[in-house]
């Protein structure tokens, strides 16, 4: 008898509240309502993933934080209405990221474009 092939380890996904991209939950930030005894309804980022409470994930990158922020997508998705303290540190934390993500295939091209000068070869 022969052994069975190896399975590939599942890896979950979650949705970008914002964009409402499906990336692997380790490529996004959790945002997590508390729902511990006197800290219920704070929000704060959770970079562990593990935190007690309900959860929305957002893209590393400024953009969504700046769409779910204004569309009030953040405060649909943790059934919770944001203080302006609240919005100002969500905000700082965004401040912090890239403004758009790039894939590793548009690094590529862009690493080779880069080195090729963007010569025709005609001299």
């Amino acid at each position: 008898m022969g052994k069975r092939p190896h399975r590939r380890k599942h890896i979950p996904q979650r949705t970008c509240v914002a964009c409402r991209t499906v990336r692997p939950k380790r490529e996004l930030v959790r945002i997590v309502r508390l729902s511990s005894p006197g800290a219920e309804g704070t929000v704060v980022v959770d970079e562990t993933g593990k935190r007690s409470g309900r959860g929305a994930y957002l893209c590393r990158q400024r953009t969504c934080w700046e769409t779910a922020l204004a569309r009030g997508q953040l405060e649909r998705a943790l059934k919770v209405t944001l203080t302006a303290e609240t919005k100002a540190l969500l905000r700082e934390y965004a401040a912090g990221l890239p403004k758009l993500l790039t894939t590793d295939s548009e690094e590529d091209k862009a690493a080779a474009k880069g080195a090729s000068g963007g010569a025709s070869g005609n001299e």
